[in-house]
C-alpha cells in the first residue's frame, strides 16, 4: 500500500505560491505526516493551475510565463531548466514522491511525455492561468478551459493504453489539485485592466467561483472524486507586489489580502455545498493563505533570513523573463524564502506544504 504522499504585470507568469497544490509533501525535515487509511491506494494524481505548480507546460508556449531558462532549475537535478517556476523541485513533484507513485510529475504538454507517465498522472497547470478567462488570456498561458480539454483528451490517450475499465479506475481513485486566483488577483484585478472599476470586492469572487465551479462539477463528470482546492495565498505580501503597490516602504499591506481573505470564505462554503451535491466526493478546502504568512512574517522560526525579497536579481521585481541568464543571484539561496519576487523556494515549498498536510491532510485523505 502507497504511503501519501506596469513593467511585469504581463509579462509574469504569475502564481504565487500556491502551492498552489501544495498540498501533501513532507515535512521540512523529510518524515511523512499522512498515511492513507487502510486499504485505500491513489494510482496517480493530476494538478491544474498556475506556475506555482506549472512543470513546464508553457516551455513550447509563445508567452512570457515561463521558467525554462536559467538561474531557474539551479538547485533541479543535473541544474536544468525544466520550466519549473523555481530553484528547484515544485509541489507538484513532492506531492508524487510522498505519495510513492513517481519521482516527478511530467506536464502534460512535454513532447517527450511516456505512456507510463500518462498511468501515473501529469500535470495540467500552467504559468499566469486563472479562474478568471482574462487572467490567462492577457498572459498568454492555458486557461482553465484549456486545461480541462487537456484532462479529456488525457482519457482518450489513456483508454488507449489501459482500456475502458482501467481508465475508470484510475480516474475515480486518483488525486485531483488546483492552484489558482493569485494571478486572478494581481494580473488582472489590481493589474492594468478595467476589472477593478467593473467589479467590487464581493461580484468579482463571485465570477472566479462561477468559473471554478464549473471546472469542478466538469471533472467530477469525468469522474474526479478526491479533489483538494488551494485557497488564494496573501499575495500582497510577496515582493513583486511589495514594490508595485507597497509604497516606499515596500510594506505588506491590504487591499490583495482582503479580496484573497473573501475568496478563500465563500470556497470554504462552496467547497462544502458540492461536496453534499456529489455522491461518493471529497472535495477539501485547503489553506495556503496563514501558512505562507506565518513564514513571511516570522522566516527565522523555519531558518530563513530574508522574506521581503526574493533571490534572484534584485529580488524586487524579477520574474520569469526578468529573472533570466543574465541576473545575478543570491549567495545562500537557503536564506531565503522566495526564489524570485514571485515564487518561493524549494525549501520554503517544502515547509508550507509540509504544513497545509498538517492543517487540512487528513480531511482530504478520509480521517476525520
Amino acid at each position: 500500500m502507497k504511503k501519501m504522499q506596469s513593467l511585469f504585470v504581463n509579462s509574469h507568469p504569475c502564481s504565487i505560491l500556491l502551492f498552489n497544490l501544495i498540498l501533501f509533501v513532507l515535512f521540512y525535515n523529510t518524515m511523512a505526516v499522512i498515511k492513507l487509511p487502510p486499504n485505500e491506494t491513489y494510482p496517480a494524481i493530476f494538478i491544474f493551475g498556475d506556475s506555482t505548480v506549472d512543470t513546464g507546460n508553457n516551455n513550447n508556449r509563445v508567452t512570457p510565463s515561463k521558467a525554462n531558462y536559467s538561474p531557474y532549475g539551479i538547485d533541479f537535478k543535473g541544474k536544468v531548466a525544466t520550466g519549473r517556476f523555481s530553484d528547484g523541485k515544485v509541489p507538484s513533484d513532492m506531492i508524487v514522491k510522498e505519495l510513492e507513485i513517481k519521482e516527478l510529475l511530467p506536464a502534460y504538454m512535454d513532447p517527450n511525455l511516456q505512456p507510463q507517465d500518462l498511468i501515473t498522472g501529469v500535470c495540467f497547470a500552467s504559468g499566469g492561468s486563472g479562474y478568471d478567462p482574462l487572467t490567462p488570456k492577457l498572459a498568454s498561458s492555458w486557461s482553465l478551459s484549456d486545461q480541462l480539454g487537456m484532462l479529456k483528451e488525457y482519457i482518450v490517450r489513456l483508454q488507449g493504453i489501459v482500456g475502458a475499465n482501467k481508465t475508470n479506475f484510475i480516474l475515480t481513485k486518483s488525486l485531483y489539485l488546483i492552484s489558482l486566483s493569485s494571478c486572478d488577483i494581481a494580473n488582472v484585478y489590481f493589474g492594468p485592466t478595467s476589472r477593478r472599476y467593473e467589479y467590487d470586492f464581493n461580484s468579482y469572487t463571485d465570477l472566479m467561483l462561477k468559473y471554478g465551479t464549473q471546472f469542478l462539477k466538469e471533472i467530477y463528470s469525468l469522474g474526479a472524486r478526491r479533489i483538494g482546492v488551494l485557497g488564494a495565498p496573501p499575495i500582497r505580501c510577496v515582493p513583486s507586489q511589495r514594490t508595485v503597490a507597497g509604497g516606499v516602504r515596500k510594506q505588506c499591506g491590504e487591499g490583495h489580502n482582503q479580496l484573497a481573505t473573501l475568496f478563500n470564505a465563500k470556497l470554504t462554503t462552496l467547497l462544502d455545498s458540492l461536496y453534499k451535491d456529489m455522491p461518493d466526493s471529497r472535495m477539501v478546502y485547503l489553506d495556503i493563505y496563514n501558512p505562507l504568512l506565518d513564514l513571511i512574517e516570522h522566516p527565522e522560526k523555519n531558518g530563513f533570513k530574508i522574506a521581503e525579497k526574493g533571490c534572484c536579481g534584485s529580488g524586487l521585481i524579477e520574474v520569469a523573463p526578468i529573472c533570466n541568464p543574465s541576473s545575478a543571484i543570491c549567495t545562500d539561496v537557503n536564506d531565503y524564502v522566495f526564489w524570485d519576487s514571485f515564487h518561493p523556494t524549494e525549501r520554503a515549498y517544502k515547509i508550507i506544504t509540509s504544513q497545509i498536510i498538517k492543517n487540512d491532510g487528513n480531511r482530504l485523505f478520509g480521517h476525520q
